[in-house]
């Protein structure tokens, strides 16, 4: 699964898990909100920023920090380090998927593999240990790429 092919409907109750958690909900929580549930990629606060300040200019850059903390200590967003210096955001997903990232543009692709997963599996049990959560990040560059040349 790409990240373009996520299900919109399962990436818009990042507002209902704040409810749901007992959250309140300022009107610049909900407009981070809503820009979150609808980027089909993993923004940083910058960019999360950026996005936001269209739709309401008051929004302040600490207000996305700020919030972006509230949301990830409630465990409603996940935070990625991909190796380029930002913090990067995603909702927390209801099924699990690896990411697979481009080293010359950045960009993140989502992928599952039951084959790798029963692999992890194995290597734990193999060891001694019952795998119960993991994060599996692919740093690559494409096939083509003209800079190895």
């Amino acid at each position: 699964m790409t990240t373009a092919g996520k299900n919109i409907a399962e990436k818009k109750n990042i507002e209902a898990l704040c409810a749901a958690k007992g959250m309140r909900m300022t009107e610049q929580r909900r407009v981070i909100a809503r820009v979150l549930a609808e980027s089909d990629d993993h923004p940083d606060v910058e960019e999360l920023y950026r996005r936001c300040a269209k739709v309401d200019d008051r929004i302040s850059i600490s207000t996305v920090y700020r919030t972006m903390r509230l949301f990830e200590d409630a465990g409603i967003i996940e935070r990625h380090d991909f190796r380029d210096g930002r913090a990067r955001y995603e909702t927390s997903p209801d099924a699990h998927h690896d990411h697979l990232i481009n080293l010359r543009n950045g960009e993140v692709i989502e992928f599952q593999s039951e084959e790798i997963e029963r692999l992890q599996a194995e290597v734990a049990r193999k060891l001694g240990y019952k795998l119960v959560d993991h994060r599996l990040e692919l740093y690559a560059v494409p096939l083509n790429d003209e800079k190895k040349r």
